[in-house]
Parts: C-alpha cells; sequence; structure tokens
C-alpha cells in the first residue's frame, strides 16, 4: 500500500476511537477492511503521532483513546467543525471567566485550518448573528471542570457556599448535575449533612474540591425540572399559581424558565407557578402578559391585583 493509503487508514481509524470508547480489535480489523496485524501496527503509528491509543488484554478488551501528557491534533468531519466553530464564537461572550479570549484564539486556529468550502458556511452563520448578552454572574472555568469530572467519577464535593443571608458554609454533595441557564449555572446534589436535594449556585461557591469518596448514584428528581422548580420557587416568600388562558408554549415565550413554570393544565388553558418577594411585582407581571387570568393562590396575591386595578383605573379616569 502506498504512503497516501496508509496516511488515510490511519486517519480514518483516529476516527473510529475518537466515535466510540473502546473497539476489539477485531472489530477496527472489519471496519477498515484490513488484518488485526494491520491494526497493532496503525495504532503504533498513532501513539508515535503523540494519541494515546491505550490496549486491555483479555476476553472484552480492545482499543480505546485515552488521555495524555498533551493534546493531540482532533479529527472533525464537516458537522463537527461547523458546530465547534459557532459555539466557540458562541462561547467567546459567555458567562464563563476567562473563556472569552482563550474561545477567540481557538476559533481563530480553526479558522485557519477549516476548508473554504466550511469556512464560508460559518462566516454565514457568524455574519447573520449577533448575541445579546444580559447581566450574568460569571463562574470560574476550573470551577466547572472540577465539579463536571466529580459528577462523572461520582465522587463527593466539598466547598464553602455563602448563602443569601451572605454567611458561608462548608457543605458535602454527591454531585449529579450542572444546569446552566442564560444568566447562572446551577449544581444539583445529594446535601450529604442535610440528607436531601439541594440547588447550589456556581458563583456563590468558593474552594470546591473533589474528595476520593467514591458514592454510588442514588434516584435522584429529573436536574432541569428540579433546579427550575427550586430557583423560580424556593426562595421566595410567596408563590403564586395563576392560570392563563393561553398554551404553555405560548406563555414561555414570554416567560423565561428561570422566572417561571409553566404546566399544561388542559381546555386552553396553562398554569404559571412564579415566586416573589413583591406582590406588586407579580400582580404587574401576570397583567403584563396580556392572557386572561385566574389568581389561584395565594390569597394576598388577589388582593395586591385589586389594589393594581383600582390604581389603573384611577389613572384612566378623566380630570
Amino acid at each position: 500500500m502506498t504512503v497516501e493509503g496508509t496516511t488515510e487508514r490511519v486517519l480514518r481509524l483516529l476516527a473510529l476511537l475518537q466515535r466510540r470508547t473502546s473497539w476489539t480489535a477485531a472489530g477496527l480489523a472489519a471496519e477498515l477492511g484490513v488484518t488485526d496485524r494491520s491494526v497493532r501496527r496503525d495504532v503504533e503509528r498513532l501513539r508515535t503521532l503523540g494519541y494515546p491509543v491505550r490496549a486491555t488484554a483479555g476476553v472484552g478488551g480492545g482499543y480505546r483513546l485515552g488521555a495524555g501528557a498533551r493534546l493531540p491534533p482532533l479529527l472533525l468531519d464537516d458537522e463537527e467543525a461547523i458546530a465547534t466553530a459557532v459555539s466557540l464564537r458562541m462561547a467567546s461572550g459567555g458567562t464563563v471567566a476567562g473563556t472569552g479570549e482563550a474561545a477567540l484564539r481557538a476559533l481563530a486556529k480553526l479558522d485557519q485550518v477549516m476548508p473554504p468550502r466550511l469556512r464560508a458556511e460559518v462566516r454565514a452563520v457568524h455574519g447573520a448573528t449577533d448575541t445579546l448578552v444580559g447581566p450574568g454572574a460569571e463562574v470560574d472555568a476550573e470551577l466547572l471542570v472540577t465539579l463536571a469530572r466529580a459528577c462523572r467519577d461520582a465522587v463527593r464535593v466539598r466547598f464553602r457556599y455563602a448563602a443569601r443571608a451572605g454567611a458561608e458554609r462548608e457543605r458535602t454533595v454527591e454531585p449529579v448535575r450542572m444546569v446552566a441557564t442564560s444568566r447562572r449555572w446551577y449544581l444539583m446534589a445529594w446535601d450529604v449533612d442535610r440528607a436531601d436535594w439541594r440547588v447550589f449556585r456556581l458563583d456563590r461557591m468558593r474552594g470546591a474540591a473533589a474528595t476520593t469518596w467514591h458514592f454510588k448514584p442514588r434516584e435522584h428528581p429529573d436536574p432541569v425540572a428540579h433546579v427550575q422548580r427550586s430557583v423560580t420557587e424556593a426562595p421566595y416568600r410567596y408563590l403564586a399559581r395563576v392560570r392563563l388562558r393561553a398554551t404553555p408554549a405560548q406563555v414561555r415565550e414570554l416567560v423565561p424558565p428561570q422566572v417561571a413554570r409553566v404546566e399544561d393544565d388542559g381546555d386552553g388553558w396553562c398554569l404559571l407557578v412564579a415566586g416573589g418577594d413583591d406582590l406588586d411585582w407579580l400582580a404587574v407581571h401576570v397583567a403584563r402578559l396580556g392572557f386572561e387570568a385566574q389568581i389561584l393562590e395565594p390569597p394576598e396575591l388577589r388582593a395586591a391585583v385589586g389594589v393594581l386595578a383600582r390604581r389603573l383605573a384611577g389613572m384612566s379616569a378623566a380630570p
């Protein structure tokens, strides 16, 4: 086989190893149309180039692409290259501290080696897109990596956490999943000391460190739903439940998921559940939605709506 043919086969082998966690030698040989011996030679070529290909002997063994001392080049297909470039552009204006400049550097490197046809597609997306970034709390990229690894490896994490009152307390948790909104990052975890599920804002964490204590993952609620319920209901003095004559999709277009929970209530109605410390604020925002509404609870909100209605009626009266 020519040098060009061998190089192409080695690149195909790399693509296969990046696609799946583990391969048997026979499986790779079948995909590449070569012998097991050729697969072993190509694996050695990849190792020479700096790709840490791990081999496991015995029944169920095979090859997998591991982590090395340095990051070797990645092989991306057309769709992956476009998705990576667009994601890097979005990350350059995100809420992860210190990643904006790094994302731009990575985007410049990718753009330099990208084929002209793909570069034109990426630039078309960039040229037609603007990012409206609202005020959000920045989080440290190292914290994200620490928590992501702890979630993956099922190890406990310790950190100091600043409550709403401002006091810091040490917490030990078993992390399950991080959930990101347009403004903040949250961690859903089992609080070991309180023996319950808790939601933590990442921007309030200090000194987070993974321990060596491995835990057995337990049954848990849906992370997205649990975080949404926690941030829209739990921290507030009042919990409003309002029926709206509208579909959930219509209401979700107006209400961000971190502000309220929206559920289908049948017969063309939906249920809006939102928390707040100010009844006047809740009344105004429900009225601004523009849908027919029924206040289910709390009774104090109905009274606040009545006061607001009288104020508005007085404002509209002729002098």
